[in-house]
């Protein structure tokens, strides 16, 4: 599920913390990084959740209509085709992904209730939602295609629910956009196989141990290339360096001389590309220049060395 560069912002945005606590110790910044990683996995889960949400209120208000004493032509005949999808339907047979859900609470309850009654109201006005309900085929292929319109069109952007998620949690609001994004690719995958496979944490099991070296690392040496930073910098009082751009540089340096496999370049662009979201709007030139000056200096002396299969440095 976190690829490499949601890792590399998580460990900066606990480093950060940290240089800016200025109490914090190396256990407590751990798990502080983990927690945050656990909370990714959490807010993919809750989203998940959604789509039986929604097919609940579908479902209820068909139950109202089906209940007055004169309902019209449309609620006697009403439409089952949403409210019993099949993809909500896989969600509810997924014993796993169920109990995960209910143990840690990642429900659509009543707190969220007015929230997925107002979405389902604007999704019976939109083009693409009628046009499914119109047509007369009813697979599973055809309702993950329906779900990745969902995501992608009506939460991306949603003010009301970045605020409430917030609410619910800090790490959550920063990270949709991302959790998004894997959940528009595990859709993909039940569309092609017809089964949930539910992403672990890390993309790749390695991922873990790189995610603690890399704040391990950046935490240890801090001061010491911090020294480095004042030593190359020239007309320019450390005072009015960004707290942000140091972190950053820091933990560039920290990569680069601790991965020997990983190349400059791709530490360079990653926190490069890290700085145009985290700092300020010329943090990017800032931090791609002085970061390339040290890490090469580096490198003539020895300190950082790459090595394996494969790696070509320029």
């Amino acid at each position: 599920m976190l690829n490499r560069r949601l890792i590399r912002i998580k460990a900066f945005k606990v480093l950060y913390s940290s240089v800016c606590a200025s109490t914090t110790s190396l256990k407590s910044i751990e798990e502080e990084l983990f927690y945050s990683c656990e909370e990714t996995r959490r807010l993919y889960y809750f989203i998940l959740q959604l789509p039986i949400a929604l097919s609940q209120v579908a479902q209820e208000k068909i139950e109202l209509g089906l209940k007055k004493y004169q309902p019209t032509e449309e609620e006697r005949n009403p439409n089952r085709k949403f409210a019993d999808n099949a993809f909500s339907a896989l969600l509810r047979r997924n014993d796993l992904f169920m109990t995960f859900c209910q143990s840690q609470g990642l429900l659509w309850d009543e707190e969220w209730l007015a929230y997925v009654k107002k979405l389902y109201q604007r999704l019976l006005q939109q083009d693409y939602f009628q046009n499914y309900m119109a047509s007369e085929t009813h697979s599973l292929r055809e309702d993950c295609q329906l779900f990745a319109k969902i995501f992608q069109q009506e939460l991306e952007d949603d003010q009301e629910l970045e605020q409430m998620l917030e609410d619910a949690s800090l790490y959550w609001v920063d990270d949709l956009g991302y959790v998004l994004n894997v959940l528009l690719r595990s859709l993909s995958i039940v569309k092609t196989k017809g089964r949930l496979e539910l992403p672990p944490l890390f993309m790749k099991d390695d991922d873990r141990d790189f995610a603690k070296e890399l704040l391990a690392y950046s935490y240890a040496h801090y001061n010491e290339y911090l020294d480095l930073v004042k030593q190359n910098i020239s007309n320019w009082d450390l005072d009015r360096l960004v707290v942000t751009d140091i972190t950053l540089i820091v933990m560039g340096i920290a990569e680069a001389v601790r991965f020997e496999t990983i190349p400059v370049k791709v530490t360079i662009n990653e926190y490069v590309e890290v700085s145009k979201y985290y700092s300020t709007q010329n943090s990017k030139i800032f931090v791609n220049g002085l970061l390339d000056r040290l890490i090469r200096d580096m490198q003539a002396k020895g300190v950082v060395v790459k090595r394996g299969p494969g790696l070509i440095e320029n």
